[in-house]
């Protein structure tokens, strides 16, 4: 009888997914670390030759056969009760860890195994919303891999244009908020007025994990079109007296809210503070990718406040469409829509309480304080669909950053400037505020 190609195809997956979870017992059951080793290196063989459909097969597999046996928990748990002591804890400990936190400890046995583990994880969370269940085997392996990425293994870089090519090409690939055009753009990046700092790891020592790229200038910028001017005149770097952190770009999708960038702003603004004396000002410039979407949920509500007819005739006008979308508001709307931003950045907020912002958060929870809000800062399609073309400075004051940190993380305040406080004030929304503090 002859198969489809497609028969055989889905034949193929199944033994290959077969072959994995039999290698996957094996390697659990086995003591010898050059058999595990062994066992390692081929499942992770096989895994790299899985396709979508072979890696959820996978995923299922390892929600299924390697988690921790109920009824042995409530045993553990059942001798805890009666007799509570260092031994029966011990036992309720290895009862409730996972299986499959031993069956990832092993595979990272294997050349690699750190990378497809990774990936691995990356993989599962580009499809966790629609697949909930695998939500214990993405825990699991976000706890190993906190342990594995912590600070102490983390080395920075300074990336220049001396780095290895098939590091720079990554840096192009990888660039996530302002895109890199090629070599010469890249180039430029790297030119003498300009730092790129990355933090990497021993076992992906090829592979960025996260990057920053600062500008160095007189004064805080507040337009990103002057720093990304291919004819922009070069800076004698000693001439600067502020930091511009414009980019700072997440590499590995599989170490998502692994946190490397409070890290990364503070020990990169110590080297830069060591190597250049007059450096004195750190800060962002920064997007606002949720304000755009906020502005359209919110279109009732904003027709409501002064300006806000002009506001959402401009919303409704620029809908739908790419190229409606990047329409830059005219000088009529700055006003409006600056009090807007200050509302949003800093009342919106989610469910736990926390700022509605991504970048606002990541920021706030570093320490930085929110300083100025610029308009017609990034006027390119991405920056006016996003934020309305509208950018926003981070400052990081160094002997400030600990306490906007703890005041932030314990209390839920946002550290922001005068200025920004009194855009704010002028958005009258009917939604409790935020507790403020205002910087003097």
């Amino acid at each position: 009888m002859l198969l489809s190609p497609r028969l055989r195809a889905v034949i193929a997956r199944r033994d290959r997914v077969a072959r994995l979870g039999e290698l996957c017992h094996a390697l659990l059951a086995e003591h010898g670390e050059p058999s595990s080793a062994a066992l390692a290196m081929e499942a992770l063989a096989v895994y790299a030759r899985l396709d979508d459909a072979g890696r959820a097969e996978f995923f299922d597999l390892l929600a299924r056969e390697f988690a921790p046996d109920p009824d042995t928990v409530m045993r553990a748990i059942d001798a805890y009760r009666a007799a509570p002591n260092a031994g029966t804890l011990a036992a309720l400990e290895h009862a409730v860890e996972p299986p499959r936190q031993e069956l990832f400890r092993r595979l990272n046995m294997a050349p690699g195994g750190t990378a497809t583990l990774v990936a691995i994880r990356g993989h599962i969370l580009a499809v966790l919303k629609g697949r909930p269940d695998l939500e214990p085997v993405e825990r699991d392996l976000a706890h190993l891999l906190r342990s594995w990425f912590n600070r102490g293994f983390i080395t920075l870089q300074r990336i220049d244009w001396h780095t290895p090519a098939h590091v720079l090409e990554k840096l192009i690939r990888y660039e996530a908020v302002h895109e890199i055009n090629g070599w010469d753009d890249l180039r430029r990046r790297l030119a003498a007025d300009r730092r790129c700092f990355a933090f990497f790891h021993p076992s992906l020592p090829d592979e960025p994990l996260i990057f920053v790229e600062v500008a160095l200038v007189k004064g805080l910028a507040s337009s990103v079109q002057p720093l990304l001017d291919p004819a922009r005149e070069v800076m004698v770097p000693e001439r600067a007296d502020t930091a511009i952190f414009y980019s700072i770009s997440d590499c590995q999708p599989g170490l998502h809210g692994i946190s490397f960038g409070n890290f990364l702003i503070k020990q990169v603004a110590a080297e830069l503070e060591s190597e250049l004396r007059k450096v004195k000002t750190f800060a962002t410039l920064s997007p606002v990718p949720g304000f755009r979407a906020w502005l359209d949920a919110n279109l009732q509500e904003i027709t409501l406040l002064e300006g806000g007819m002009k506001v959402a005739a401009w919303l409704e006008k620029n809908r739908g469409q790419a190229a409606r979308r990047s329409v830059l508001p005219g000088d009529e709307l700055r006003e409006p829509l600056l009090q807007l931003c200050a509302h949003y950045l800093m009342r919106a907020q989610r469910k736990d309480q926390r700022p509605a912002d991504p970048v606002a958060r990541f920021h706030l929870r570093n320490g930085a304080r929110l300083e100025r809000i610029n308009w017609a800062a990034d006027t390119s399609p991405r920056g006016v669909s996003q934020s309305a073309g509208i950018m926003v400075n981070y400052l990081y004051e160094l002997d400030e950053v600990e306490r906007n940190h703890e005041a932030y993380v314990n209390e839920g305040r946002v550290t922001v400037s005068r200025r920004v406080e009194t855009l704010a004030r002028a958005v009258r929304w009917p939604q409790p505020a935020s507790e403020l503090a205002p910087a003097s």
